[in-house]
């Protein structure tokens, strides 16, 4: 593809730079309509930067946007949304940030000098390509879009170049400083974590690799003076003015006066790194601008829980159609909206979501209220070491409960002796917090330095005074110097949007220590005295979307009763399971006529397919993209329900929550773990989470089978891609499934990791149980799989034992009693009825086209082959495209 340039001469020299070295390729996506990916590594400033381009549809000119990912991944994480995006109508371009995936260079945290100026760079390019709409010469109409780290280079990209037309930062910071070192204390935990993650991602390839060999290995791919700024804080457990200073410098914030630009801000309330006070901020400051703005608190976060990826994925495309296609016909959707918890759905177990909007943003001190807390001053301690640790948030597990503290759960922990604690009296009526509650306390330390650090929150206590739940897992850390005489401090707890019911009450804790934070090393006594009630914003303004209520239950009496038994009939044969099939007792899967088609549309993704599993196979789910592998996985894991046919997993049918369920193990998106924690630990965490019995665990057999050895007692950020791997089915092995699932286990290992996989899965279905594994590698697919399942656009193409077949195509191998020269193989290629013939190992392989291996046989006898014998020959890869017709794996 050429890179057809513009006359304008203002960007000659840079066009010239990112048309540097590069090659470019051309995919198309397996959902209609078409959507075509071009990749290609731009040289910049002695850097590459790996680039995909998405585009669909037909001629003429569309608006742009760049598409960021978070931090620790790479172009890849973003392809599904680019797509999207492609087939609503825009021009796409992702990158992978300097230090990541396959881009060069060194990570700078969105440094304006290098990431900064590398997405101006992009700009550039867009503004080249003749499918881009125009503002004007060099100036393509643009929006830029991401999450987290990406999100943050949306807001910096908007504040230093003018081009940029619309954004929609998500779950992001507006001040890097104020969200690692909030009241100037430490958030270790997640710093740690950012750290690990960049260590992760190569080794140094630029300045810091000249560095004391030392520090270079500790630096990974951050600049020398960022992992300066991380080593010095952690070691100190307190951040410096240097420190601060280099964050704030690249942070939206710098350039805040200048974002003025249209925003769809989207932030997490599950989310301990980036909390809501960090997306006030940024709405503050652009809505000061003059800017169009509109806030959207989704449930989920850093910490977990439920993204709504697809309810902002679409509300960011109807954002840049009303800012970038100028549609003002467009509803871009309330200028604030919350997602609450309204209630468990019965058939998942996940938490149900509802809205509450309101026609402006009332920030976070809206209407409030103030109840009176009780209780004496209380003198507590800060521990020596800071340890043990109060919890609150954990990355990784918090986000999961904090959806669900609004029904009474949740994960803290204070330790007695190292907190204060103050309580409101019960409510006697509900009360709705959205906002930040605060509250006036008096603080008294006896550290040396007159110093102390306290861990501020709010808990929603139940009526019997023991159960208590912290809303969203969140705690406000605050430093106060100048306390060895008392010192009163106004405490702003986090930000949360929570209903305390009538009968709860509130509870102020502020506690000594935290998990996720930096804590004095020296112990200390801290004394703290309430100075005022703990006051609460209500935001009274907001519409709670109200819950589904059939309108028979207004409407006309005797015609509602026909509507209610119809819909009872209809539930009752929609949820009642079909009795168990005592012949299928011992048959891990049976798949009989199903069916499922894509969501408002007459295309199936699987169509009448059926086929059956034993006990001990090893059974390989082969088809190209869209042959609808991933779509009956999730069905037969009971996450999407089919249209048509049924799945029985030792007789028992699968429906969403099905007992049997809890037989099978599935590794599908891979596993997150917590990097300090070891894998043993890791295991055991997540066991604990599940509830059930740690008997029933069979940790040790699962890491038998996985083989980790000593590994297992080192932390995982310590660990190989191949070791996570194989810690990740470890995790889906506990409780020893009888049937495991495992879609693209070997995905990003190398040839002596993939072999190591595959001795874990034939370990496992050795001792009884089964495996299904889904995967692209078609020679280890081979070596590993004792059968197979071939699907093709939905439909069951070919199901069996392996060597049945790859033994039946039309390439046979000829096996020779000694060498033939190069005449003699050039005549059997050109017999009558021989496609092809060639050398291989052990022979001939000859490919017929037209005769049979009797009349094959009779001509090369006449031609005095030296043959010993004569069978079919063909690898799976060769089987594969056969029964496919070439498509694409």
């Amino acid at each position: 593809m050429r890179l057809r340039l513009p006359r304008w001469a203002a960007v000659t020299a840079v066009l010239a730079v990112l048309a540097g070295a590069g090659t470019w390729t051309a995919v198309a996506s397996d959902e209609p309509p078409p959507v075509h990916r071009a990749d290609k590594a731009l040289d910049l400033d002695g850097i590459k930067l790996d680039t995909s381009y998405f585009t669909s549809g037909g001629e003429g000119r569309r608006p742009a946007v760049l598409l960021g990912h978070g931090f620790g991944g790479s172009k890849d994480d973003v392809r599904a949304q680019a797509e999207q995006l492609a087939r609503d109508g825009y021009a796409v371009l992702t990158w992978s940030a300097r230090g990541f995936g396959a881009s060069t260079g060194e990570i700078g945290l969105n440094d304006p000098d290098h990431e900064v100026a590398d997405v101006r760079k992009l700009i550039d390019w867009l503004a080249a390509r003749p499918e881009v709409l125009l503002d004007k010469a060099g100036d393509p109409r643009v929006g830029v879009t991401g999450a987290s780290y990406g999100g943050a280079i949306s807001l910096l990209a908007a504040g230093h170049d003018p081009r940029v037309d619309a954004v929609a930062p998500q779950i992001t910071y507006w001040n890097l400083a104020d969200a690692l070192f909030p009241n100037d204390v430490f958030k270790k935990l997640w710093a740690g974590i950012f750290f690990s993650a960049g260590n992760q991602s190569g080794a140094p390839s630029g300045p810091a690799a000249s560095a004391a060999s030392g520090q270079a290995d500790a630096c990974g791919r951050f600049t020398a003076e960022l992992c300066s700024l991380y080593q010095r804080v952690a070691v100190s457990g307190k951040p410096d003015a240097a420190a601060r200073a280099l964050l704030e410098a690249r942070s939206p914030s710098a350039v805040g006066a200048r974002i003025k630009v249209p925003a769809l801000i989207v932030q997490g309330q599950s989310d301990s790194l980036f909390t809501l006070g960090q997306s006030d901020a940024m709405a503050r400051a652009l809505t000061a601008n003059g800017a169009p703005v509109a806030v959207d608190w989704i449930a989920g976060g850093h910490d977990g829980g439920d993204r709504e990826t697809e309810r902002v994925e679409r509300r960011i495309s109807t954002w840049f159609d009303r800012w970038l296609k100028r549609d003002t016909s467009t509803d871009t959707g309330p200028a604030f909206r919350v997602s609450r918890t309204g209630g468990v759905d019965s058939t998942d177990g996940q938490a149900t979501l509802r809205a509450a909007t309101a026609d402006r943003y009332p920030g976070l001190t809206a209407a409030t209220e103030s109840f009176a807390l009780a209780g004496p001053p209380q003198t507590f301690a800060n521990p020596a070491g800071a340890a043990p640790p109060a919890i609150s948030a954990v990355p990784g597990l918090g986000g999961g409960l904090s959806g669900l503290s609004s029904l009474g759960v949740g994960l803290s922990l204070d330790f007695p002796g190292q907190h204060a604690r103050f309580d409101a009296k019960p409510q006697t009526e509900a009360v709705r917090i959205t906002g930040t509650p605060t509250v006036r306390v008096k603080v008294t330390s006896t550290a040396a330095d007159g110093s102390a650090v306290l861990f501020a929150k709010a808990y929603d206590v139940g009526p019997d005074g023991r159960q208590q739940v912290l809303p969203s897992q969140l705690v406000t850390p605050v430093r106060v110097e100048d306390a060895s005489k008392g010192r009163s401090v106004t405490l702003t707890l986090p930000a949360i949007d929570h209903e305390v019911e009538a009968g709860h009450r509130l509870r102020l804790v502020l506690a000594a220590t935290d998990l996720g934070y930096a804590s004095p090393a020296v112990p200390a006594g801290y004394t703290v005295a309430v100075e005022g009630p703990l006051t609460v914003p209500t935001a009274p303004g907001l519409d709670t979307q109200a819950a589904a209520l059939p309108w028979w239950v207004w409407g006309l009496p005797l015609l509602g009763l026909a509507v209610a038994a119809a819909l009872l009939l209809t539930a009752r044969r929609r949820v009642t399971a079909p009795a168990p099939d005592p012949e299928l007792t011992s048959v891990p899967l049976q798949i009989t006529g199903l069916s499922k088609k894509y969501a408002g549309g007459d295309r199936y993704s699987v169509k009448d397919l059926s086929f059956r599993v034993e006990q001990g196979q090893v059974l390989g789910l082969l088809g190209p993209n869209g042959a609808g592998k991933t779509t009956t996985l999730r069905m037969l894991m009971g996450l999407i329900r089919p249209d048509e046919g049924e799945i029985r997993v030792f007789g028992q049918a699968i429906r969403p929550g099905a007992p049997v369920l809890s037989r099978v193990g599935s590794f599908v998106e891979g596993a997150g773990f917590l990097p300090h924690l070891s894998g043993r630990e890791n295991l055991e965490l997540y066991w604990k989470a599940t509830g059930r019995p740690a008997e029933d665990a069979h940790v040790d057999d699962a890491l038998r089978i996985a083989n980790l050895g000593s590994a297992l007692e080192r932390a995982v950020r310590t660990y190989s891609q191949g070791m996570r791997q194989r810690l990740a089915i470890a995790q889906a092995m506990l409780g020893l499934p009888d049937l495991l699932i495992l879609d693209e286990p070997t995905n990003g290992l190398d040839p002596p990791q993939i072999r190591e996989m595959r001795e874990v899965m034939i370990r496992y279905a050795a001792e009884g149980r089964t495996v299904i594994v889904s995967s692209h590698l078609l020679a280890e697919v081979e070596q590993s799989c004792t059968h197979l399942v071939v699907m093709d656009r939905g439909q069951l193409v070919q199901a069996g034992p392996v060597a049945e077949i790859t033994g039946s195509g039309d390439t046979l191998l000829v096996t020779l009693a000694g060498e033939v020269d190069d005449p003699l193989v050039e005549k059997i290629g050109a017999l009558p009825g021989v496609g092809s013939a060639a050398r291989a190992d052990g022979g001939l392989l000859v490919r017929l086209d037209g005769t049979d291996a009797t009349a094959l046989i009779g001509d090369l006898v006449r031609l005095d082959v030296p043959l010993t014998g004569v069978g079919p020959h063909r690898r799976l890869e060769d089987a594969f495209l056969t029964l496919i017709g070439g498509a694409s794996a």
